[in-house]
C-alpha cells in the first residue's frame, strides 16, 4: 500500500465525514442564527432559550436525512471493501 493509496483513503473518509455532518450542522446554524435575531429583536437574553430549539431541529434533520446518510456510508464501505484486493497488491 502507497503512500498516494492511503492518502486518497483519508482524503475520502474526510469528504464523507464532511459530508454526512452538513445537514445537521447547517440546520443548528441556521435555527441558531434565527433564534439570535429573535433575541436582539425582542431583547430577550435568555441562554437556555437557544438550546431546545437547535436540539430539536438538529434531530429532526438527522431523522430526515438518515436513509442518505446511511446511503453514502454503505457506499463507501463497500467501495472501501471491494478496493482492498487490489490495495493489497
Amino acid at each position: 500500500m502507497t503512500p498516494e493509496v492511503v492518502q486518497n483513503l483519508v482524503i475520502e473518509a474526510i469528504r464523507i465525514a464532511l459530508l454526512i455532518s452538513t445537514p445537521m450542522l447547517l440546520t443548528a446554524l441556521v435555527v441558531g442564527i434565527v433564534i439570535s435575531l429573535f433575541q436582539a429583536v425582542t431583547q430577550i437574553q435568555e441562554m437556555t432559550l437557544t438550546f431546545i430549539p437547535k436540539i430539536l431541529a438538529t434531530f429532526l434533520a438527522l431523522i430526515l436525512t438518515l436513509p442518505w446518510m446511511m446511503m453514502k456510508l454503505t457506499d463507501y464501505f463497500r467501495n472501501l471493501l471491494e478496493s482492498i484486493p487490489t490495495m493489497i497488491g
